[in-house]
């Protein structure tokens, strides 16, 4: 089968998205506008905060995740009224809904808003109103999932999991898991083994970031400690064939990031993933965009076409790629079912596309 448009293609399938920080969809310009709204006054001694169009271009030139970060921080100093949280997550679902996104599991950062002094319900209402609007608008379901920050002392995240609110949203369902973020390579992840046990005695569903500037003994170890469901980035599992035997056995996800690898310097090219490797291997993997608009406004579509670019994957290897996304997330099994049910027509259509070219 000869498909001549391609992104067409790609723009049709129904896609999940599972990486995607909510902080990390704060474009330069919502950032300026919120922090005029809210009178935060932006850092004077970096020149990067002179425009939208300086902090763009200092976005392009991350030396390092924690060089990322010191930027990602500051931007969250703008985010003070649920209308902002609201207005943040909007502007991704409207991205989302034109890269063909029907189901997006979501990161949120409640620490990085806490110790500003910004409510956990201020977090929450701001998220679900979005959230609302984009299923009814839009058609996306969602879910959100509750990051912890491993720069942060373990106790620091075992306490703001107890926050008497964060314990109220989870005991309504306003959250379906947690995960594990920020700075890696210092931070392993067998130091939150009882903020995990924790969870999981609380049924909530478990991720973590590993293996993105870490070892794949990083990836080892959430398996081991924190009894994950499934891996953040984990692009490191390729230099180890037993453990991608084991994660291939026991059907764990990565949730690989391919610009955001890039843009902070974990590969020199999209071409450098691993994932001919995964494939050959029956890894599975979704493909996501973390933080796009730190990362050159590279949203999902943007990710699958640069895939695509540097591997030319067939159409029964993106097939694969959706259906082990849609598969592997934490929606219903009814919602699962659609989503599938769209993927198989999608497919259909395209094969009778080039049937007929």
């Amino acid at each position: 089968m000869a498909i001549t448009d391609f992104r067409s293609f790609l723009i049709a399938l129904p896609k999940c998205e599972h990486h995607m920080h909510l902080e990390g969809a704060l474009s330069p310009a919502i950032l300026f506008q919120l922090a005029a709204k809210n009178n935060i006054i932006l850092p004077a001694d970096d020149a990067a905060f002179a425009s939208t169009e300086a902090l763009s271009k200092r976005y392009n030139d991350f030396s390092s995740l924690d060089d990322f970060l010191h930027y990602y921080y500051i931007g969250m100093s703008v985010l003070i009224d649920a209308s902002d949280f609201e207005a943040l997550a909007w502007d991704y679902f409207q991205h989302a809904r034109q890269d063909g996104v029907m189901h997006a599991e979501l990161f949120f950062d409640p620490q990085a808003h806490l110790e500003r002094g910004v409510t956990f319900a201020t977090i929450q209402a701001g998220f679900e109103a979005a959230r609302r609007r984009a299923n009814s608008e839009l058609g996306i379901s969602s879910e959100l999932i509750c990051c912890f920050l491993r720069h942060l002392p373990a106790a620091h995240c075992e306490a703001t999991f107890a926050h008497e609110e964060l314990q109220a949203s989870l005991g309504q369902g306003h959250f379906i898991g947690i995960g594990l973020d920020s700075s890696e390579l210092a931070f392993p992840p067998e130091l939150f083994k009882s903020l995990y046990a924790d969870a999981k005695a609380r049924s909530l569903r478990l991720t973590a970031h590993a293996g993105e500037e870490g070892p794949a003994e990083y990836i080892a170890n959430a398996l081991e400690h924190l009894e994950v469901e499934r891996i953040d980035h984990g692009i490191r599992l390729a230099t180890d064939a037993a453990l991608m035997s084991k994660v291939a056995e026991r059907g764990i996800m990565l949730t690989v990031c391919p610009y955001s690898n890039l843009y902070l310097r974990c590969v020199t090219s999209i071409g450098d993933l691993p994932i001919r490797t995964f494939l050959d291997a029956g890894v599975k993997f979704s493909l996501n965009s973390d933080d796009p608009a730190y990362f050159g406004n590279h949203y999902i579509l943007d990710n699958y076409m640069a895939v695509h670019e540097a591997f030319a994957l067939s159409v029964d290897e993106w097939a694969l790629v959706c259906e082990n996304g849609i598969r592997g997330s934490w929606c219903s099994d009814s919602r699962k079912d659609a989503m599938l049910d769209r993927l198989q027509q999608t497919i259909d259509h395209w094969r009778n596309e080039g049937d007929q070219a």
